[in-house]
């Protein structure tokens, strides 16, 4: 496991919420499901709120298109995040300002994956953007987000042919010990002043300015 973002400082029982982000097919619905559970918090998987008060996704761009898509779903994020627990979002929801900025004072964690690992996870996907192009499509779409994806993480941690166990149990230890960023600084826009990378099984690095899903149906692209 590979860990990089701004620290946090240890605050014990803290009840900001913590944000699951990264590509499709990286798991964050599924850590993000027993990240909560570990933490004794409510779990909210945006993509399945949308599906619930608007249909399934696919006909959401079939019909509305993109844009009127990530306008339900920066809804679904701000709701999801002011009730608090753990939110996993959909791949693209960092692509939106609104959902960003809903994002704001939330503990966000990235889940990365590899293009080896995620090629079976999102076979027969009915995923939108992938229709046509598969693993391609899954990297060039990857590749157009992943500055945001790091510039928006407060800790990274690899799925890639990793235990699901382990990287839940990281996650959680790294939850336990962090301190939620100040709200009145938008999602994203803090700089690091120190960057450390760590590797192996270790937790992920901390560098702190100041104080203080597996899916493949209907998943969101």
């Amino acid at each position: 496991m590979t860990g990089t973002g701004p620290a946090q400082a240890a605050t014990a029982g803290s009840t900001a919420p913590v944000v699951v982000i990264g590509p499709m097919g990286a798991g964050k619905s599924s850590v993000g499901k027993r990240v909560a559970k570990a933490l004794g918090v409510s779990f909210t998987d945006t993509d399945r709120a949308i599906v619930r008060e608007h249909g399934p996704i696919p006909g959401i761009f079939a019909d509305r298109g993109e844009a009127a898509f990530r306008e339900l779903e920066a809804e679904a994020v701000r709701d999801a995040v002011t009730r608090g627990g753990v939110v996993a979002v959909g791949g693209g929801a960092v692509t939106h300002a609104a959902t960003r900025e809903a994002m704001a004072g939330a503990r966000i964690v990235l889940l990365t994956v590899s293009p080896e690992a995620v090629a079976d996870r999102i076979a027969g996907s009915d995923r939108p953007l992938l229709a046509d192009g598969g693993i391609d499509a899954w990297q060039t779409i990857l590749d157009a987000r992943a500055a945001t994806y790091a510039e928006l993480a407060h800790a990274t941690f690899d799925t890639s042919r990793r235990p699901m166990s382990h990287v839940v149990g990281e996650v959680v230890a790294w939850v336990r010990g962090s301190t939620p960023p100040d709200p009145r600084t938008s999602a994203g826009t803090s700089t690091p002043a120190d960057t450390r990378t760590s590797t192996g099984t270790s937790t992920p690095t901390d560098t702190s300015p100041g104080a203080g899903r597996r899916t493949t149906t209907g998943g969101t692209p």
